[in-house]
């Protein structure tokens, strides 16, 4: 039982670092400054440009990119973490899917710009909530 408690905690911790550190971020690229001036994200806007499709309609700024990252990392993360509070019978799911959606994220960062250290931190911390999400699981169904 100690167990269980252990790793829902840890997992209600993976899930806001990760959706506060994913709303920080798009309200960033939203709102605060979304040519990205102000943070050094020029570049990275221009690698977005040559790379993805539909450059002129979605990456003139970082609006779209901002929104994104609220959509599939922010709000889905913040969302389990208020199901798994609650103490929902899908939270512990839901963890799992945000962990791999992240893992996701991630792998497609590293193909549009290789690899960098908080890209590279940010999948570990992917597959640290994915794992701890599947352990959860299993303890959770055996008990």
């Amino acid at each position: 039982m100690k167990n269980i408690k252990i790793l829902r905690r840890s997992l209600i911790f993976w899930a806001f670092f990760i959706g506060i550190g994913a709303l920080v971020g798009s309200t960033a690229m939203i709102i605060l400054d979304p040519t990205g001036e102000a943070w050094e994200m020029v570049p990275v806007l221009e690698i977005l440009q040559n790379r993805m499709p539909f450059p002129d309609i979605f990456f003139k700024d970082f609006i779209w990119s901002g929104v994104a990252l609220f959509c599939v990392c922010g709000f889905p993360q913040l969302a389990t973490a208020v199901l798994l509070l609650r103490k929902n019978r899908y939270a512990v799911h839901c963890g799992i899917i945000c962990g791999i959606l992240l893992i996701l994220w991630i792998c497609l960062e590293f193909v549009i710009w290789g690899f960098a250290l908080l890209s590279v931190i940010y999948f570990v911390f992917g597959v640290l909530e994915t794992v701890n999400g599947v352990c959860l699981y299993r303890k959770e169904k055996n008990k």
